[in-house]
C-alpha cells in the first residue's frame, strides 16, 4: 500500500464563519463521504466561537475536523500554514465559500493537480480591474485609478458609480452625480484602494449561478436582484428571486454571455456567480466571482429545484460530474425594511426565527412537491441582538428577511410582500 492511501483522505474548505453556518451542508456532505473536512478561515471570523460550535456535537460545524485562521489571505502565506496539511492527508479537493480566499483556493487545487477554477480565472475573479480589462466586450464603460491617481479621478458623464476595486458586500459603491460628489466619495476609501468610476448601466440586475466541469458548463440559473438604489445613491441587495421571471430570451442572453465569459477565463471547474445589468435586453457584466453566491441563493436554488446543491459543489471539486436538476418551483428572498435605532427582537406568527449570526447555522429547509401550495420557508435575522440599525450603505446593514416556496406561476411579489408583512422588529430608540 503507498504512502499517500494511508493517510486520512480530506478536503480542504476556505471560508469564514457567516458562510459556513450558510453552506454547512457543504461541511456535513463532506464528512457524510468518509472525508475530513479541513476549515481555513479569515481574520474576520470569531474563532472561540467557531471552536465552541466545532465541540458541541448537536452543531452541524462539530464535524470540522480541523481549522486554522489566517490574519490575511496572501497566497504564500496561505500555502505554507497548510502544508502539513497536503503532507499528512491526502488532500482530494479545495473549496473556496469565501471572497477572500478565491487566489489561494484556484493556487492550491493547481498545485496538487485537483479540480479548480484554474489559477488565471481564480486571480481574474477576484479582481475588479482585471475583468474590466479582460472582459471589456462584456461590461460597461470605465475608468480605473491607482493610489497615486487618486486626485486626477474623473468622470466623462454623470451620474456615474464609483466603486473600490477589492472590496465585497457592495461595500464603498456610490452613485455620484457631479465632480464635487464624485471628489466627497473618494475621501471614504482607504489610501492604497484603486477606485474604479464606471458608467451607470439603467436595467434590472441579475446574477448567474453556474457549475462547470472540466470545462464544460453543465448547469446555468439565473436569479433576478433587488437593490434600494431607487431610494438611495447605495447599491445594497434587498432581495431575490430564483429563477429569475423573465422572457425566455433574456434568460438565454444572460446564459450566453455568462457563457462566453467562463470561456475566455479557461475556467475549468466548480460554480461561479456572475452579476448582470439587461441594458435594452443586452447584459452588461458587473462583476464575476468564483466562489459560492451569498444571501439564501443556495437556499433558494434548493427549493427551486428539489436538491441542494452543495453535493455538486463537492462532487466538482472532488473531480465527479454532478447532475443538478431544472427548477420546478420558485423561490424569493426578501428583506424586512426597518426604522433606525437598537435592534431587540423579531418575531414572527408560527414561524420561528433564526437568529443565524449567534447560532452560526441557517436553518434547514426542505423542497415541496412542484405543486404544492405556497409557503414561507424560513425567517431569519443576519446581524446579532442589540445591534444598531441605521442606513443601508451595504449589505452588512440589512437586519431580518424571509424566504418564500412559491409554485412556478405565483404572484412572487406579492406573496413575498404578505410573508413580509408579518415579520415584527422590535427596535429601541437610539439615547436623544
Amino acid at each position: 500500500m503507498n504512502r499517500q492511501s494511508e493517510r486520512p483522505p480530506a478536503v480542504i474548505v476556505m471560508s469564514d464563519l457567516a458562510a459556513l453556518a450558510r453552506q454547512h451542508r457543504l461541511i456535513t456532505d463532506i464528512a457524510e463521504r468518509g472525508l475530513a473536512p479541513l476549515v481555513v478561515v479569515g481574520p474576520t471570523t470569531d474563532l472561540a466561537k467557531l471552536n465552541g460550535h466545532i465541540a458541541d456535537p448537536a452543531h452541524p460545524l462539530s464535524r470540522i475536523a480541523a481549522v486554522r485562521q489566517f490574519p490575511d489571505a496572501v497566497i504564500a502565506g496561505v500555502l505554507a500554514s497548510v502544508q502539513d496539511w497536503v503532507a499528512d492527508y491526502d488532500v482530494r479537493g479545495v473549496i473556496c465559500s469565501g471572497e477572500v480566499f478565491v487566489d489561494p483556493c484556484g493556487v492550491l487545487s493547481e498545485a496538487l493537480g485537483l479540480p479548480g477554477p484554474g489559477t488565471w480565472a481564480a486571480r481574474v475573479c477576484r479582481d475588479k480591474v482585471m475583468q474590466r480589462v479582460l472582459l471589456r466586450d462584456h461590461g460597461p464603460a470605465w475608468r480605473a485609478f491607482a493610489p497615486h491617481q487618486r486626485d486626477a479621478a474623473a468622470s466623462d458623464t454623470y451620474p456615474c458609480v464609483v466603486k473600490p476595486a477589492g472590496r465585497m458586500f457592495s461595500s464603498g459603491v456610490v452613485r455620484v452625480e457631479n465632480d464635487e460628489e464624485l471628489r466627497a466619495a473618494l475621501t471614504a476609501y482607504e489610501p492604497d484602494e484603486t477606485i474604479l468610476v464606471e458608467e451607470l448601466v439603467d436595467g434590472p440586475e441579475f446574477s448567474v449561478e453556474a457549475l462547470v466541469h472540466n470545462g464544460e458548463l453543465l448547469w446555468s440559473g439565473v436569479t433576478a436582484k433587488l437593490t434600494n438604489e431607487d431610494s438611495s445613491r447605495f447599491f445594497t441587495e434587498i432581495g431575490h428571486t430564483s429563477p429569475a421571471d423573465l422572457p425566455l430570451a433574456h434568460t438565454d442572453a444572460l446564459v450566453a454571455a455568462n457563457a462566453a465569459i467562463l470561456k475566455t477565463l479557461r475556467f475549468d471547474s466548480g460554480i461561479t456567480h456572475a452579476e448582470f445589468r439587461l441594458r435594452d435586453g443586452q447584459p452588461v457584466l458587473m462583476e464575476i466571482a468564483a466562489r459560492l453566491p451569498g444571501d439564501a441563493i443556495t437556499m433558494m436554488w434548493h427549493l427551486a429545484t428539489g436538491k441542494p446543491i452543495e453535493p455538486a459543489i463537492v462532487d466538482l471539486a472532488l473531480g465527479v460530474r454532478p447532475d443538478y436538476p431544472t427548477p420546478t418551483r420558485r423561490a424569493v428572498q426578501r428583506f424586512v425594511e426597518h426604522r433606525p435605532g437598537r435592534l431587540t427582537d423579531v418575531r414572527y406568527e408560527g414561524e420561528p426565527v433564526a437568529w443565524i449570526a449567534d447560532d452560526a447555522v441557517w436553518p434547514l429547509v426542505e423542497a415541496t412537491a412542484p405543486d404544492a401550495p405556497a409557503r414561507c420557508a424560513s425567517v431569519m435575522v443576519g446581524l446579532p441582538r442589540g445591534s444598531r440599525l441605521g442606513t443601508l450603505a451595504d449589505s452588512s446593514g440589512r437586519s431580518a428577511y424571509v424566504v418564500a416556496d412559491l409554485p412556478w406561476d405565483a404572484d412572487a411579489d406579492a406573496e413575498v410582500r404578505a410573508y413580509a408583512a408579518r415579520v415584527e422588529l422590535t427596535i429601541e430608540a437610539d439615547p436623544a
